[in-house]
């Protein structure tokens, strides 16, 4: 599946719009049927691993990530996290940028490559448009909500 970027402006200051997108658990409340558990000891860094299960029962899928890159924003410089998706179906990286933005707000770009195991490229398409909702919808409600 080819990557995918979804852009947002959000009238918050760097450090605040990057606390919302990093807190790992807040995400279960933007994403149906999802809950999200931190692996590892606080504060997130490099190295630490969460996982995202989504779905109902035996048609759950677990999304397990590692953070591989962690440069909160500083002193008016932009942010950067990436996530490599390390579980057994969904597979690819995340990257999560926050910068200064016009008017003292925060300009957010969220990259992403998914690749779910087993699905046959055919799907790609759908996969993307629906990955695209899904993501645009959890970006929004993150910067939205304290």
């Amino acid at each position: 599946m080819p990557t995918f970027c979804l852009e947002r402006t959000a009238p918050l200051p760097l450090d605040e719009a990057w606390r919302r997108l990093t807190d790992w658990p807040r995400h279960a409340g933007a994403v149906p049927l999802t809950r999200v558990r931190v692996l590892t000891p606080p504060p997130t860094r490099e190295g630490s691993r969460f996982v995202a299960r989504s779905g109902i029962g035996p048609l759950a899928v677990d999304d397990v990530m590692e953070v591989t890159v962690w440069r909160p924003p500083a002193d008016g410089e932009p942010g950067l996290c990436r996530l490599e998706k390390r579980g057994r179906v969904v597979l690819g990286w995340a990257e999560i940028e926050v910068r200064p933005g016009p008017g003292g707000r925060s300009r957010v770009v969220w990259r992403e490559d998914l690749r779910v195991r087993f699905l046959p490229r055919a799907f790609d398409g759908a996969l993307e448009q629906t990955a695209r909702v899904l993501f645009g919808r959890t970006a929004n409600h993150l910067l939205r909500r304290p």
